[in-house]
């Protein structure tokens, strides 16, 4: 193969090898790799030169590209094509929304509806019924999922295939068993076809925002295997890259089997706040009951050593599939609620005391997988302490706090107002040297990785509040970091040419955009716009 290089001028590069004031600097890339970044007066030939600032006018940033450490590819494939919610601020628009997206589908068609939060509408307004839903739908069968995913409206030929099932509701809004029943009924009326594209569609959007690799969740209740790795199957394809983590309980060969790079993400160790499903140690403020656990520590303890004997495949040997690595097997839960996590943390406790050996601690064996806990919502500094001790990476979504935190949105409803703020420390996490891998949980939250930047830095918390050079490091090297791929998401020779070109209306900050006003009663400043998206040297988009 012919050795290619490519030189980019005139853009602020965000890279360790240049002081962040650096003006005229350039970037060599040659075979997928840095070469050389340095001052454009002092650059080696290329066979092309590339004008960044052709592409995204005179405020160009070129920076290391974002990893989201938490999707749902299809769903968010679906959401992006089909009917969103998230706009719906009463029951009535919800049928009418309803009404109006089923007239344009064939009459066996299946209504799917993501996004809606009952949490904005008017006080103690109830979502419609089962039968209403129908009556909108011109009789179509409907599942419609709440912004959290955890909970959805069903109309009654769904609703009857989960009667019996714990979370079943005569109203149609299910949770927990009975809402995995209607939403695999539901998606299982979906082709390979409408999936397929629905994957790309995903892919694609991700890659126009400057995100080069996504960490794909699946399990049973979230996806099927087929859907699983259909996703995976598209990775780097001209796509992003793709990293699946498989969720079931038990489930380690199954992961190896499917591909998967860990055995976890959504292996749930409880619900979600918005369904109030996850596990609290203190009531909801609006609803009777602390949520649901759906693991035991023996649980836990089980499914981390059954992590322990496996290996997975070394995504560094890109050209050689059948290497395996010499660490364990990542694994990791979905745990919100502080009982959940608690339980979570006491099932690693007595892994490490299965785990050591030879002078090595149980600790130090846990370490080497850095094995995950997705959203760690509701966590306290004993828990916090754990996270370190175990090494454990926290996939966090900052898009939760700027959604549905602070002193009056979702959380303060469910909570109370000193858990709401509370809630998702990220800051504090980082200050004490939890990892951190930022993503969106996307169709939860919409992809939009500078937003989610943003939003660490302006938690409703200010002692919750990161430094955006920190926030935008949690979104790009420690997504890679996650996964092992520790020499990724750095601009320096030698490493992986993984980045975007952006325009900065609202300015520059020497090579991160402005996220913030100067003033605290200016508006905020426009986040970025991707122009470009390039994964290992190759152009993914723009």
């Amino acid at each position: 193969m012919t050795s290619h290089a490519s030189l980019y001028v005139n853009a602020a590069i965000r890279t360790p090898a240049l002081p962040s004031h650096a003006t005229e600097s350039a970037l060599l890339v040659r075979d997928g790799v840095v070469a050389w970044v340095g001052s454009a007066a002092d650059a080696p030939a290329a066979d092309e030169v590339i004008d960044c600032r052709a592409i995204a006018g005179d405020d160009a940033l070129l920076a290391p590209a974002f990893v989201d450490a938490h999707v749902h590819a299809t769903d968010t494939g679906l959401a992006l094509r089909g009917l969103d919610l998230s706009g719906v601020r009463s029951a009535e628009q919800l049928l009418d929304a309803v009404s109006a997206f089923a007239a344009g589908l064939p009459d066996a068609a299946v209504v799917l509806g993501h996004g809606f939060d009952e949490s904005t509408w008017p006080s103690l307004e109830q979502p419609p019924a089962a039968e209403r839903l129908a009556r909108a739908s011109g009789g179509r069968a409907v599942y419609l999922s709440q912004a959290s995913i955890h909970s959805a409206l069903v109309t009654p030929d769904l609703l009857k295939l989960a009667e019996g099932a714990p979370g079943y509701d005569e109203s149609g809004w299910v949770r927990r068993d009975a809402h995995h029943v209607v939403r695999e009924a539901a998606f299982g009326q979906i082709t390979a076809d409408q999936r397929r594209t629905a994957q790309r569609a995903a892919l694609e959007h991700a890659a126009s925002l400057g995100i080069a690799a996504v960490h794909e969740c699946g399990g049973p209740g979230t996806s099927s295997e087929e859907d699983f790795t259909d996703v995976l199957s598209l990775s780097g394809a001209g796509l992003p890259e793709v990293y699946g983590y498989w969720g079931e309980l038990g489930g380690a060969a199954k992961a190896v089997e499917l591909g998967a790079v860990g055995a976890g993400g959504d292996l749930y160790a409880d619900g979600a706040l918005g369904s109030r499903t996850a596990h609290l140690s203190a009531d909801y403020l609006d609803e009777h009951g602390c949520g649901f656990g759906y693991v035991t520590a023996e649980q836990v303890r089980d499914h981390l050593l059954g992590c322990h004997a496996l290996r997975p495949r070394d995504e560094r040997s890109r050209e050689e599939p059948g290497v395996h690595s010499a660490r364990p097997l990542q694994g990791g839960f979905h745990a919100i609620g502080d009982a959940a996590i608690g339980t979570v943390l006491e099932g690693f406790a007595m892994a490490a005391a299965k785990l050591g050996h030879l002078g090595v601690s149980g600790a130090e064996v846990l370490r080497e997988a850095r094995h995950r806990i997705e959203h760690a919502e509701i966590v306290d500094k004993a828990m916090i302490g754990k996270f370190v001790e175990y090494g454990i990476t926290a996939s966090m979504q900052p898009a939760f706090d700027r959604l549905w935190g602070g002193e009056h949105q979702m959380y303060a409803q469910r909570l109370g107002v000193a858990r709401s703020l509370a809630s998702n420390p990220m800051g504090q996490m980082h200050a004490v040297g939890v990892a951190l891998a930022f993503g969106s949980d996307s169709p939860v939250t919409p992809l939009d990785p500078w937003g989610s930047v943003r939003a660490a830095v302006n938690h409703f918390n200010p002692v919750q509040r990161m430094s955006a050079k920190a926030a935008y490091a949690a979104h790009t090297r420690g997504g890679w970091r996650a996964v092992h791929l520790d020499d990724d998401g750095v601009l320096a020779p030698g490493h992986a040419a993984t980045f975007g070109i952006w325009s900065a209306p609202g300015g520059l900050v020497g090579t991160l955009p402005a996220l913030l006003p100067e003033l605290p009663d200016e508006p905020l400043p426009e986040l970025p716009v991707c122009r470009r998206t390039v994964l290992r040297g190759e152009k993914i988009y723009g």
